[in-house]
């Protein structure tokens, strides 16, 4: 449909400015990326996912005090109770993490202690999106073991949330570069303004609906492929190319067969995406340290060619790809893994929709049959 035709019409919704938030921007001319007025990139390389986590939720950084009592309230409300898990359990082996992420969540809910508290009752909001936060490492690292037929690993006391995360996952601590290189891409997933998940759980909540309903909703919009699903099929990509010698042909090919190439462009940046320089600098130090060079190189090679020849560059999906399977992750847990991080996001967002709520409720344009004559059915 010609868009000239009909210039109240924006396909994707693309420039339509939907609210007013506090939360994030993304400053397109110098892109970069701005968390309730702190620039991400100093977020990531001086700060830690639980600083970051306490800005979104309560929107200012911790003090000393602040933060460690933060972590030690993350720490208590990590375990998830065996209900949960005896429910992801009956799950089918052969289902996505992000749907065995839906059935926990959504379990989960009415055991949370201000379950029945009004949507709009902000403390209470806070308090489940603190807990929230606290349990996604373990929804995601033990429904993987679930799925895989091991036990659950519980959560260990004093560990962070990177940390506890890989050990959950693992069944042992992990060494401080791995859990340093979690905790950057944590921070750079934390947040990403009216993004499709994010804008999916304001939707939800926007009809009194509670903040799990509104995760629920995310997660599912989270699956698919053009939003959090990118980093799978970014790292699926580079195991088809195989070797940096195959990279160059295999991109101009692509390209010519105009094939979409995941994790690289994005709507909102002009430039590039200001987290993909970080995640690329601790991936491709993954990739040296763990044996897996090749990776990195190919990255290199990937970007110039795309770089050159379409001027697109690298989001931060591409980076996070090589950067999760040089530490072992497995590939179906990459998009979980955003969600362990973008949780406090969408949290921030619900919890900004329902302080000053008002129903989302947008038109479309009719372009289907003028009005016609109803035929009885034995006429038609």
């Amino acid at each position: 449909m010609s868009t000239t035709a009909r210039p109240d019409y924006s396909p994707g919704l693309e420039g339509i400015v939907a609210g007013i938030s506090q939360i994030s921007d993304i400053d397109v001319e110098k892109s970069r990326l701005i968390y309730r007025g702190y620039d991400v990139h100093e977020l990531a390389k001086q700060g830690s996912f639980e600083e970051t986590a306490y800005l979104l939720l309560k929107g200012t950084l911790p003090t000393e005090s602040e933060l460690s009592d933060f972590s030690a309230e993350l720490n208590s409300e990590r375990s998830v109770p065996d209900f949960v898990y005896e429910a992801m359990s009956h799950v089918p082996k052969n289902a996505h993490p992000m749907d065995l992420l839906k059935v926990g969540v959504a379990v989960v809910a009415a055991d949370d202690p201000d379950y029945n508290a009004p949507a709009t009752d902000h403390d209470a909001n806070v308090r489940k999106a603190v807990r929230l936060t606290a349990m996604m490492p373990a929804l995601v690292a033990n429904g993987w073991r679930i799925s895989q037929g091991n036990p659950v690993v519980q959560p260990k006391g004093g560990l962070s949330t990177a940390a506890n995360f890989l050990y959950m996952l693992e069944g042992q601590e992990a060494d401080d570069f791995r859990v340093s290189t979690m905790d950057t891409s944590l921070v750079l997933y934390a947040e990403h303004g009216y993004n499709a998940s994010t804008f999916a759980a304001r939707v939800t909540v926007a009809t009194l609906s509670d903040l799990y309903s509104g995760i629920v909703s995310a997660i599912g919009t989270l699956k698919g492929n053009l939003h959090g699903g990118a980093n799978e099929k970014a790292m699926e990509m580079m195991m088809e190319i195989g070797e940096p010698s195959n990279a160059e042909a295999w991109v101009r090919d692509a390209l010519a067969g105009k094939k979409k190439i995941m994790g690289f462009g994005h709507r909102e940046y002009r430039i590039s995406d200001s987290r993909a320089g970080i995640m690329g600098e601790m991936g491709k130090e993954a990739a040296r340290r763990t044996g897996n060079e090749k990776w990195a190189e190919m990255a290199d090679i990937v970007e110039k060619i795309l770089k050159d020849e379409k001027g697109l560059f690298p989001n931060v999906d591409f980076p996070a790809a090589y950067a999760y399977y040089s530490l072992g992750i497995p590939i179906p847990l990459y998009t979980p893994i955003f969600a362990v991080s973008r949780i406090t996001g969408w949290c921030a967002h619900i919890i900004e929709q329902l302080d000053n709520n008002r129903l989302i409720r947008p038109k479309a344009i009719y372009e289907g049959e003028s009005l016609r004559d109803y035929v009885p059915i034995d006429r038609r």
